[in-house]
């Protein structure tokens, strides 16, 4: 059963994850939080959330990219 919570968590975007993990605070906190700053502020946070979550993805194609010696074959 973790290791679906944490298939979900790196996979459906991770950015609170990634966040928690860098930080050192639980990830449920940061959800929380998140949460309740977008009921106060009309849904904002989303923008910078879906933008945290387009970097992760292309910082993710970049050093995959580089580490694959077949790539230009």
């Amino acid at each position: 059963m973790n290791s679906l919570k944490l298939f979900i968590e790196w996979h459906v975007f991770g950015v609170c994850t990634a966040i928690g993990e860098r930080i050192g605070i639980a990830t449920s906190t940061i959800r929380k939080y998140f949460i309740y700053i977008s009921f106060l502020t009309m849904g904002s946070p989303v923008i910078v959330y879906l933008f945290i979550a387009f970097w992760m993805n292309v910082k993710k194609y970049i050093l995959d990219g580089r580490r694959n010696p077949l790539r230009y074959l």
